[in-house]
């Protein structure tokens, strides 16, 4: 199933006004911030199904030819998705490719980089070669690893134990969603510049929204300050950075193996030595081994975390939704 953002509802069995732009998007979060900003002066239309792993997802026919109808691809990046850095790299004719990872203001972080290591924001992650706006049709040959930028081969980001090098889960951190939609309302006015002011203004309506969102997750969060937690998957990492929480571990590193005795040994004995109280299942993965972590510990089974937005209903409030989800689950495990 490919969810959409609707025309007005007298527009839903019309074909697309020749004037409308069609936005294809790889994951939720990249659907609703583009949502948030186009209005209603064309459709977005998301890529990953519901309930898949959004970093080893893979196209059906039928999304491929929506995506090589596109004009605008809002994704992630090779990073994220590279899944959809193939599909890319086949496109023809005027389809603009725009990674958020790859605007120049986010705030990006390394793997195992120090909590607070980049509140100066002043980290230069060698995207100045690679604008927002690059063009499917220019002849790049869509060089989507960018694995030049940080000095170390895709297969480290997502293989086994081997987690280094940029983390791609840049949304978890609300500055970046806020920075992102500036970035969305630039592009689509080089599309439509006739409608320029108001993506503007809808881009500055979404950045209010996440100042209150912001604040919001900050006062959930008030009760886990304290705590010391434990997730199935290292993509946590903007978060606690941002709202200054405790992470005692990932059960997994990486997302192509599953972890091995070795690994949970030394996470058990992390789980112990910082006193963690809660450990949380996610979405897309088993959660048989952290039933199997938390045996004869005394941590607490929390809620499962759906870091990617897989599992809610796609558009403009999804981002919302996922970062309240994501504090709640963490403050509620805390107070027990």
């Amino acid at each position: 199933m490919r969810y959409s953002i609707a025309l007005a509802a007298a527009m839903l069995a019309s074909p697309l006004a020749a004037h409308d732009i069609r936005v294809v998007t790889d994951i939720p979060v990249a659907h609703s911030l583009a949502a948030m900003v186009l209005g209603d002066h064309g459709t977005v239309d998301l890529m990953l199904e519901r309930g898949a792993n959004a970093h080893s997802y893979q196209l059906r026919p039928s999304q491929a030819q929506a995506l090589a109808q596109a004009d605008i691809v809002v994704w992630m990046g090779e990073r994220m998705t590279p899944w959809m850095g193939r599909a890319i790299s086949g496109l023809s004719g005027d389809t603009h490719a725009m990674a958020l990872l790859q605007v120049e203001s986010a705030l990006l972080r390394e793997f195992g980089q120090a909590k607070d290591a980049h509140d100066g924001h002043e980290h230069d992650h060698s995207h100045d070669d690679h604008s927002h706006d690059d063009h499917a049709h220019e002849g790049h040959g869509h060089d989507h690893d960018h694995a030049h930028d940080h000095g170390h081969s895709h297969d480290d980001d997502h293989a086994g134990h081997a987690h280094s090098g940029l983390d791609p889960h840049a949304w978890l951190d609300t500055r970046n969603a806020a920075i992102w939609v500036d970035a969305i309302a630039a592009e689509l006015s080089e599309h439509m510049p006739d409608h320029a002011a108001e993506f503007a203004a809808n881009a500055e309506a979404a950045k209010a929204q996440i100042t209150a969102l912001t604040a919001e997750i900050d006062t959930i969060l008030a009760p886990a300050r304290d705590m010391a937690f434990v997730t199935f998957h290292d993509a946590y990492g903007y978060l606690v950075n941002q709202f200054d929480l405790t992470q005692a571990g990932a059960i997994a590193l990486g997302d192509a193996a599953s972890p091995g005795a070795q690994r949970l040994a030394e996470l058990r004995a992390d789980m112990q030595a910082d006193a963690a109280v809660c450990i949380f299942p996610e979405a897309a993965h088993d959660p048989a081994l952290v039933t199997t972590m938390i045996e004869g510990t005394g941590v607490r089974l929390g809620a499962t975390l759906d870091p990617a937005g897989s599992l809610l209903d796609p558009g403009a409030d999804l981002y919302g939704t996922l970062m309240r989800n994501i504090a709640q689950a963490i403050a509620d495990c805390a107070q027990g």
